[in-house]
């Protein structure tokens, strides 16, 4: 076992990771440590674009896009954080610019703007061209300047160390354990602040837009060491996945003037948003294709609708709404370049003669390990910081999107919350001293992972998460029923059980050894999953991402109120409903007062 000691640790190579890392290390001796290359990172699959107002196209105001994200998240945003990302989003995507991050530009030189759903200006009124992007490779080229920049910053990286525990000394987070991938070894990381940034747990659903790695880690890690969990309940499953894959088609498709179809060749969307039709919010865009699958209205009778950016249908739509602007085949490629490679490759499918087939998918949760503004770790619903805790990006719940997550919000959320907690884990470091490390610190996850590797019962990893996968597909996905998903939580805890008295797995070597990996990873996933089933079926209305059938309104009375989940000493969930959402615009302008959401 090795010892590592570091001011400033970060858990995450992602674009969040890296902007906290690039702002602590100036002034605090900082590690990233990723089970991944950080080239490799989730954030590399976000395509279509980040959202600031900076009006290069047509006038635009972050007012207007705070609005927008809290009307977007169903009015369960915190309504300071989203007056932060609209604010605070100019200048960091200005600041990217500048750090060398090549965006496509306008005629004139400035950075390029589109149009994404949930997005308008006058407080709900018209479209607005809000997404800076980079073709539609917007995220991986995020994600490239960041590292580079943290490489110029003398960041340390332990790449493929796979964190697996974080060490608290009474009150107070000094440390994380990783193992080497390669060779197996313990590693104990000694520190004087945490970041978490871990990304999402998309791998609980069957259809998602979430890579392998994606497995709720750094969530599952801070909830057994006391951390609650908030708002888990809000897990947005995205509108337009290639059907049966998953793999995620770019809201920019719909941005740039592609429309959804059914099964008659109707633009269903007129019927469901009938002013942003098919720029909705993705809750709205998710159930609409929902609806027309159970209306029998799916292309052929299967569980699938038509995207089609083709030109000859895109123009016919423009032209009868009375837009002067068309499409040729050469915008399309220029605009969308991996979208058509992902079709052509995957589906054999020529996006630019002839419709997607695309279907909802598991994509982005909303809740996480509650933070503040500055991405400190907030342990109750009175806010008290964990010392030394830090979050920040899909793991972490600073509850900018509430209940249901805008386009484009996700990279702005890690830039602008990433930069946020970076710049006061460097304040809180040079203003703390170490604190010891507890006696024998490896004990616990050494013993869970030796019980892993020796373990010999009759199920094997992939079979319960499989399993798992299909009842939270089904129970716990776009709606949802109280018999469902009292349905989905019994299976959670069986498979939990099962989990711990009957697995096996091939692989009892150290090096690489993958088996292992994925069997602890499981259990990770299937904590998230029981919190998520737990707090989703406690919450008794529909909001946001939260859909049922069984309670088909929102209920702003009852709950207008966050949810915080706790593990117990017996290892079942334990809700606090008692946390409220900060709604201090509405109490300056009566917009953001609570209201029906109508797009």
């Amino acid at each position: 076992m090795q010892t590592h000691q570091y001011e400033a640790l970060i858990v995450g190579g992602g674009v969040a990771g890296l902007m906290a890392a690039l702002y602590a290390s100036r002034g605090a001796k900082t590690a990233v440590i990723s089970k991944l290359y950080p080239s490799r990172s989730h954030t590399g699959a976000a395509q279509g674009g980040i959202g600031a107002a900076l009006g290069n196209l047509e006038e635009d105001r972050p007012e207007w896009h705070a609005f927008d994200t809290v009307k977007g998240g169903d009015y369960l945003s915190d309504q300071n954080a989203a007056l932060v990302l609209a604010e605070e989003a100019i200048d960091a995507v200005i600041e990217l610019e500048h750090l060398g991050l090549p965006f496509d530009r306008t005629e004139d030189g400035r950075i390029s703007q589109r149009r994404f759903g949930g997005h308008t200006s006058g407080f709900g009124g018209q479209p607005v061209r809000r997404a800076c992007h980079a073709a539609d490779r917007t995220g991986h080229m995020i994600l490239q300047t960041l590292y580079q920049q943290c490489i110029k910053n003398e960041v340390k990286f332990f790449d493929e160390f796979h964190v697996i525990d974080m060490i608290r000394n009474g009150d107070t987070v000094v440390g994380v354990i990783a193992v080497n991938i390669d060779s197996g070894e313990l590693h104990v990381f000694h520190s004087k602040a945490v970041l978490f940034a871990t990304g999402g747990w998309g791998r609980v659903w069957e259809i998602t837009s979430n890579a392998h790695a994606l497995t709720g880690d750094g969530n599952a890690i801070t909830y057994r060491r006391g951390v609650p969990m908030q708002d888990m309940e809000f897990f947005q499953f995205h509108p337009t996945g290639i059907y049966k894959m998953g793999i995620l088609i770019t809201e920019g498709v719909r941005g740039e003037g592609g429309v959804l179809l059914n099964d008659r060749g109707e633009r269903f969307m007129e019927r469901y948003a009938p002013s942003i039709k098919d720029l909705a919010s993705r809750d709205v865009v998710s159930r609409a294709i929902y609806l027309e699958m159970k209306g029998k209205r799916g292309i052929k009778g299967q569980r699938y609708v038509h995207l089609d950016i083709t030109p000859e249908t895109v123009n016919r739509y423009l032209a009868e709404a009375g837009d002067d602007r068309r499409i040729t085949r050469e915008y399309v490629e220029s605009k969308l370049p991996d979208i058509l490679d992902f079709c052509r490759t995957y589906l054999g499918v020529d996006p630019v003669k002839e419709p997607m087939p695309v279907q909802p998918t598991a994509h982005y949760g909303m809740g996480g390990i509650p933070t503040d503004l500055d991405g400190r770790a907030v342990i109750d619903a009175q806010g008290t910081p964990l010392p030394g805790l830090y979050a920040a990006g899909e793991c972490a719940c600073v509850s900018v999107h509430g209940a249901n997550r805008l386009g484009t919000n996700s990279l702005t959320d890690l830039i602008v919350f990433g930069r946020r907690s970076g710049k006061h884990m460097a304040e809180f470091c040079q203003g703390a001293e170490f604190t010891p490390l507890p006696d024998n610190p490896t004990g616990e996850i050494e013993a869970e992972l030796e019980r892993l590797r020796q373990a010999n019962g009759s199920r094997k990893p992939y079979e319960l998460r499989n399993e798992m996968q299909q009842v939270m597909m089904e129970d716990v996905g776009v709606f949802r029923t109280a018999e469902g998903m009292q349905q989905a939580v019994d299976t959670m805890r069986k498979l939990k059980e099962e989990y711990q008295t009957n697995l096996s797995i091939d692989d009892r070597g150290q090096r690489f050894n993958s088996d292992l990996y994925e069997a602890w990873e499981l259990g990770c996933l299937l904590d998230i999953a029981e919190v998520t089933a737990v707090s989703a079926l406690a919450r008794k209305e529909s909001r946001g991402a939260h859909s049922r059938e069984d309670f088909p309104k929102r209920n702003d009375e009852t709950w207008m109120v966050h949810t915080l989940a706790y593990q117990t000493e017996d290892g079942s969930v334990a809700l606090n409903h008692e946390k409220p959402v900060d709604m201090s615009l509405a109490e300056k302008d009566e917009k953001f007062v609570p209201k029906e959401r109508v797009y």
